[in-house]
């Protein structure tokens, strides 16, 4: 048993309840939360480590969709546009992975940990980043990826599918996860989506997909036109598209932990089905800025959680959740940016630990003792507005405990 003590303790909770001079009694699980005075009263002979001035304890954030494949992506790929960028991927993919060795993934894992992200769920389209997400200590959801949409490849690519998934259950552990990804209702066979769901079903594993990322999808699913047109004729020698998005949607009916990501072209009617999935939106708003995306509207989310993910390094300049929540935080400007702030730490944390099926994401008795300490660049003057102050001033954390154990 260990005691951490810290001027602020921001719980993430369904309240945002906040802590002034506050301790945690903890190991892998939380054991109790309160004041620093009650805890030491309950702990006399206890010792507990009392963080310097102005420190804030806070969950691990949680990154839940974050390409690492594309790790070694700086000033490749062409940005701009969403059709230029993917064919620019399509034209450097093989050059790009071969660079993103596993110890460029681990340097940039490495740099996460230390930028407050605790957990990541991790998109795999070959599964060539295992190996380093196997030795970092930050947790990770590891989503297999299914995609192809040619139907004379399907019983290839799913025996492909499913060996890289034994591969990540056979390494499944108090850190690592293994759980299932559809790449996007443009790009999989409706049979490959029921078969991988009905895998995921069975064995209740998560799910994630991509789900209306860009216009050019939306002009393709709707009315088999606009610019993915032209893609998949030169690629796949098709032209229609394999799935609408309702049909798409309703694939995915009795799934306990789902998000779908982007989103931002989903219609009022693609909006309700996924509330009735009960699943989370993974909002990656510097990649939708990147690639000329629409910005998903947050105000038609009645009812539905976002969580936040940096997408990868493929169409984003950083990995670290508080550039992210920095951007995020810029970005919506119509709203109110102190109340907002504490939404967009909740959908870090507590939303996203949801999207991923996980027992984390909150401060509070008998949840994973995931806390990263950070400190502030000066005293706290008016506690209700200390989320906008952690997301504004915090590159960098001071300390990372995950599981209980200093990382």
């Amino acid at each position: 048993m260990k005691i951490i003590a810290a001027k602020w303790i921001v719980t993430c909770d369904e309240n945002n309840s906040i802590i002034e001079d506050g301790a945690i009694v903890y190991d892998k699980k939380i054991d109790e939360i309160d004041t620093l005075e009650n805890i030491s009263k309950k702990y006399p002979n206890q010792e507990i480590q009392k963080l310097e001035d102005n420190s804030v304890l806070m969950p691990g954030l949680i990154n839940t969709h974050v390409h690492l494949e594309f790790s070694s992506n700086t000033t490749t790929l062409k940005y701009g546009n969403f059709m230029l960028w993917l064919n620019s991927v399509i034209g450097s993919r093989d050059e790009l992975i071969q660079k993103a060795t596993t110890k460029l993934i681990t340097k940039k894992l490495d740099k996460m940990k230390k930028s407050g992200t605790t957990t990541i769920g991790a998109i795999s389209s070959y599964g060539f980043e295992l190996e380093a997400c196997l030795n970092s200590p930050i947790n990770t959801v590891f989503f297999n990826e299914v995609i192809g949409s040619k139907a004379d490849m399907i019983d290839t690519l799913f025996t492909d599918f499913k060996a890289r998934l034994q591969k990540s259950k056979d390494n499944k552990s108090e850190k690592f996860f293994p759980a299932i990804a559809i790449h996007s209702p443009y790009s999989v066979h409706p049979f490959l989506v029921r078969e991988t769901l009905n895998i995921a079903k069975q064995e209740n594993l998560p799910v994630s997909a991509h789900f209306l990322e860009s216009i050019e999808e939306y002009d393709w699913l709707h009315k088999d036109e606009g610019g993915f047109l032209e893609f998949f004729k030169n690629f796949l020698g098709e032209e229609k598209a394999v799935t609408k998005p309702m049909r798409f949607l309703e694939q995915f009916n009795g799934l306990n932990s789902l998000s779908f990501t982007h989103c931002v072209e989903a219609s009022d009617n693609d909006l309700n089905k996924i509330k009735e999935l009960n699943a989370t939106i993974n909002h990656c708003v510097t990649s939708n800025r990147i690639l000329n995306n629409t910005k998903l509207d947050l105000s038609r989310l009645d009812g539905i959680d976002f969580a936040i993910g940096t997408d990868g390094l493929s169409s984003n300049n950083s990995l670290s959740m508080f550039d992210e929540l920095r951007n995020v935080l810029m970005m919506h400007t119509e709203f109110e940016i102190n109340s907002f702030a504490k939404k967009i730490l909740k959908a870090a944390t507590n939303n996203a630990a949801k999207a991923l099926g996980l027992n984390k994401g909150v401060l509070a008795k008998n949840k994973d003792s995931d806390i990263i300490a950070i400190k502030l660049p000066d005293a706290i003057k008016h506690k209700e507005d200390i989320a906008t102050h952690i997301i504004l001033h915090t590159k960098y954390v001071k300390r990372t405990i995950i599981g209980g154990v200093d990382a």
